[in-house]
């Protein structure tokens, strides 16, 4: 044997490998140690051992100064057999492979110490210094007297390595005596101290990952808008300047804003502040001007895609024209079966196409012409002749529907007297919680069935008011249309008479006078005598104003002569005579106005 190194021992001539129940963790466990596997003859078991590694044969690789290096992988289906190992003080012989692997307890985290016991009563401190210390740094032993110990590494590894040794038989030099032999069983220990470097560890490496994370957000978070300076002179002055500035105005501005929400303005400093304010809404007019800009760059625009949507339809359309030509038949026939056949499809791609550009173009005429429309379009409905009779049809509809409510209701009822009567004759005369119940129902239905029978006999009696309202209304109507024929009569009477054309103010008046006293004569049989005299006052009114004049402006000046008439009574004796007046729009947006102007003598050609 040589000392402080491994060799291998030779059973006999024709040696046999030996069983193992475990050969893989024992292979992991000498691989660990960086010991290379032999077999019982001393051939190496893994042809790919790395012998570079600084270990040679003959030398025990657990030698101070040796660093640890992590073998390549080993096989799992390769035979390995543990060796003796010799000490300068003590001897250890390998388990027997075919003995199980002890059992061991579950690994703590962080585990750094190991239970050793089956120690020699002979065993001292020095000698587990010895044996244990080859496999890495030791920080503490705890000896005890019942041959067992407790060994704390510095290396968590360090103890993958000692559990290598667990089933070997130790001897103290050449002694057979019983005190100095024992077996090793090596074991995880769990210890306070290991568990509260492990949790010191743990929580390092969770402040790491929090600080990496809180980088990371932060790489990726938007910057902070930079703070407000607080109001000042200097501020003040410097931001009045870059309120002007049209490249600056939306930060200026919304430093304004700031320091008017902080209540930055009092008495001494509100003369600047107006003076901002005020910069600030001449800033108005580069924005419309901006925006008027933009509009009109939009219309043109538009009218470049019209006129180049307008060139593309008329070329599909040439090209149309082209497939067409083609197919009549006296160029059709010259061609061949694929060639027709590929006319064919191509001329229907091209009329697809053509049709969708067509749409395109026509959608944007439409959206057009709807823009129009929309800004010129007025109100041509009247309201007098419309408004009873949608009332009249919204009333017939919401009769119809509370009669089938009705109904509804009706049958319930119907259905729960007839379950009630079924239990009554099946069950003895006794009052139960489901009959108090259906008789609340029951009561309930016949009190919702008389709100609707009340609900439906008033609808009927609006319906019949709405229905007299709607008769006098088609009376008036009627009598509204002899009068506006009579005087559609009169007005060609007049025109036999041919009022002649005046050219100072005075003479005017008086063909107007002369005019109106006619008008009384001829329309005094089928018009009330107030209506014709308001009529008259009122046409002589729009005759001296060409332009017209609000209904407003028409009811102060005949309220001066009658002091009973009304608004509503003055608008439905000019609606009254749509032949004689006539209502137009005036003005541009905000002011925009309805005006009356007399119209009587629009048809009357004058020489």
């Amino acid at each position: 044997y040589v000392k402080g190194g491994i060799r291998n021992m030779s059973m006999d001539s024709n040696p046999m490998p030996m069983p193992m129940s475990d050969p893989n963790a024992w292979a992991t466990a000498m691989n660990n140690l960086g010991m290379a596997p032999m077999n019982m003859t001393g051939q190496p078991l893994m042809s790919d051992f790395d012998s570079g590694l600084g270990m040679m044969t003959g030398m025990n690789p657990m030698m101070p100064g040796l660093g640890y290096v992590p073998p390549p992988p080993l096989p799992h289906d390769l035979p390995i057999v543990k060796e003796i190992i010799h000490y300068q003080s003590c001897t250890l012989f390998p388990p027997n492979p075919n003995l199980p692997f002890p059992a061991m307890r579950e690994r703590p985290p962080g585990c750094k110490t190991v239970f050793v016991g089956g120690l020699p009563e002979n065993a001292t401190e020095a000698l587990i210094v010895e044996v244990f210390g080859q496999l890495g740094e030791i920080i503490a032993i705890r000896k005890s007297k019942k041959n067992f110990c407790h060994i704390r590494f510095a290396e968590e590894f360090t103890v993958d390595r000692a559990l290598f040794l667990s089933g070997y038989r130790m001897r103290l030099g050449s002694s057979t005596d019983k005190k100095d032999t024992g077996r090793l069983h090596v074991d995880f220990a769990q210890a306070r101290d290991d568990l509260y470097e492990w949790e010191c560890r743990q929580r390092l490496y969770a402040r790491e990952e929090r600080h990496r994370r809180r980088m990371e957000e932060d790489r990726f978070r938007p910057p902070s808008p930079p703070p407000i300076v607080h109001y000042s002179d200097h501020e003040c002055s410097l931001l009045g300047d870059k309120i002007k500035d049209e490249a600056a105005f939306a930060a200026a501005v919304h430093v304004l804003l700031t320091w008017v929400e902080r209540g930055e303005v009092n008495r001494r400093n509100a003369n600047n502040f107006y003076s901002m304010i005020q910069s600030s809404n001449s800033h108005i007019r580069q924005l419309m001007s901006q925006k008027a800009a933009h509009e009109k760059e939009l219309e043109v625009a538009k009218d470049k895609f019209k006129t180049a949507l307008s060139g593309i339809l008329a070329q599909f359309e040439q090209i149309v024209s082209v497939f067409h030509a083609a197919s009549k038949q006296k160029a059709w026939d010259h061609f061949s079966k694929a060639q027709r056949k590929n006319l064919d499809m191509w001329r229907k791609q091209a009329e697809e196409i053509r049709n969708m550009q067509n749409e395109e173009l026509m959608g944007i005429r439409r959206e057009e012409e709807m823009e129009m429309s929309d800004d010129d379009m007025e109100d041509t409905h009247d309201p007098d002749d419309s408004g009873p009779v949608a009332q009249v049809e919204a009333l017939k509809e919401e009769n119809d529907s509370l009669r089938c409510q009705l109904d509804a209701y009706r049958n319930e009822v119907e259905l729960l007297k007839q379950e009630q009567g079924k239990n009554q004759e099946h069950t003895p005369p006794q009052h139960s919680e489901e009959d108090t119940i259906r008789q609340q129902q029951l009561t309930f239905l016949q009190q919702a069935l008389q709100g609707m029978q009340k609900q439906l006999l008033k609808m009927c009696e609006e319906m019949k008011q709405r229905e007299a309202e709607l008769e006098k209304s088609v009376e008036d109507k009627q009598q509204l249309e002899s009068q506006v024929q009579s005087l559609k009569e009169g007005l060609e009477s007049l025109k036999k008479t041919r009022i002649p054309q005046v050219s100072n103010t005075h003479t005017h008046h008086r063909s107007v006078t002369h005019t109106t006293h006619a008008l009384y004569s001829l329309i005094d049989s089928c018009i009330d005598v107030s209506v014709c005299s308001s009529s008259g006052i009122i046409s002589t009114f729009l005759h001296v104003h060409p332009f017209g004049a609000s209904i407003e402006y028409i009811f102060s000046y005949l309220q001066q002569l009658d002091t009973k008439i009304n608004t509503g009574q003055v608008g439905a004796l000019l609606g009254r005579l749509p032949c004689t007046f006539r209502q137009e729009l005036t003005g541009v947006g905000a002011s925009l106005e309805k005006r009356w102007k007399f119209c009587g003598f629009e048809g009357i050609k004058t020489t």
